[in-house]
């Protein structure tokens, strides 16, 4: 048993999940445009979201969805949207927006990754919602701790999340991984190394790149599958 603890402990990546992990194109995203819709009649395009996103403090979609119904002229409790957007994202139990996430890691990525790094999650999802999705794509690799919305009393940017994993981890190296300007507020405030994801196919590419630059980002990459490029340097 003495001879185990000298082993040397493996970095711990933790993962936000939307847009790292999930492709949330056609399911997060698609719901705020279709509960804003819903309400308004009007149309929000990936653009206006992506910028919301960049200006931070949006990262919980409920609220952006109710925030965009209010800037539209409607007047509705936020309970009414968020009902609607779980409503269309889960399906109420069949056909949601949620199907059509796209797992990001190719097939056995994750499984060879997971041979040099252990893997955490830290995620502005609901609990339910994360473990919905890992058990569909997650295949058997293992995630600890998970913590999702409710597991914190502030959300990110605040870095309370990333410190509770760092608490249980002393003397480990560990890496944050994410895709929003809140992410990379997140980390700098654990004092946390952040990598970066600006996939070329966001509609705000470039702002947000130069936005990860100034949040001092450790790394920028277009998606997870390079992630041994950066620690191969």
């Amino acid at each position: 048993r003495a001879g185990r603890n000298l082993e040397p402990m493996k970095p711990l990546l933790i993962f936000d999940m939307d847009g790292v992990l999930v492709d949330v194109t056609e399911s997060y995203r698609e719901s705020i445009a279709q509960t804003v819709r819903h309400f308004t009649g009007v149309d929000v395009t990936r653009e206006q979201i992506q910028d919301y996103k960049n200006q931070g403090g949006w990262n919980d979609d409920w609220k952006l969805s109710h925030h965009l119904i209010t800037q539209a002229g409607r007047e509705i409790p936020f309970e009414t949207a968020k009902d609607y957007f779980q409503s269309i994202f889960l399906g109420n139990g069949e056909g949601g927006l949620i199907l059509r996430e796209q797992w990001v890691a190719h097939p056995g990525f994750l499984e060879e990754l997971n041979r040099g790094f252990d893997f955490a999650v830290f995620t502005g999802r609901p609990q339910a919602d994360a473990q919905l999705t890992l058990n569909r794509f997650g295949g058997g690799v293992v995630f600890h701790p998970i913590i999702g919305m409710e597991d914190v009393s502030r959300h990110k940017p605040d870095p309370e999340g990333l410190l509770r994993i760092l608490v249980a981890n002393p003397g480990r190296q560990v890496y944050y991984i994410g895709d929003t300007v809140d992410d990379a507020r997140c980390a700098r405030a654990a004092n946390v190394p952040f990598i970066g994801i600006a996939a070329p196919s966001n509609p705000r590419y470039l702002d947000l790149v130069f936005l990860f630059q100034e949040e001092g980002a450790w790394a920028i990459i277009d998606d997870i599958n390079v992630l041994p490029e950066v620690f191969a340097a």
